[in-house]
């Protein structure tokens, strides 16, 4: 499958992500993506940087102060531990989740429930996992 097809189907096509993309772990390049939800270079190393502290470090204290800024839109994290963080804004939200070689970024709308949008983006990244990638 590819990396667009994952995105298609296996996140976006489930009903409980309305928009996601899958990038390197290294932050430097998207792999795959919904039209129009693009994340600038920027955003993409900082988030491998959060990830990279596995749960602790100044770039996880930064985005519990600061937030955390994907496809432009800024997000208030409430969660971050060694693979994913989570952040929401209003009735959104965004999960992001770090497999071996990917981060799977993924946002969910006012009408999804966080826990069901939460649980597919966790499941892709376990899949991916065992996949080697």
């Amino acid at each position: 499958m590819s990396w667009q097809a994952y995105v298609d189907s296996s996140l976006v096509g489930t009903g409980h992500i309305d928009k996601a993309a899958i990038i390197s772990a290294a932050g430097d390049s998207t792999w795959a993506a919904t039209p129009g939800f693009t994340l600038s270079a920027d955003e993409m190393k900082f988030i491998s940087a959060v990830l990279g502290d596995n749960g602790k470090g100044p770039n996880v204290d930064k985005v519990f102060a600061e937030g955390l800024h994907v496809a432009g839109q800024r997000y208030v994290a409430f969660n971050i531990e060694g693979r994913h963080v989570y952040g929401r804004q209003g009735k959104t939200g965004v999960i992001i989740v770090k497999t071996t070689q990917a981060i799977l970024v993924a946002h969910y709308g006012e009408n999804a429930v966080a826990g069901n949008s939460t649980q597919t983006v966790e499941a892709l990244a376990d899949y991916l996992i065992k996949a080697g990638y």
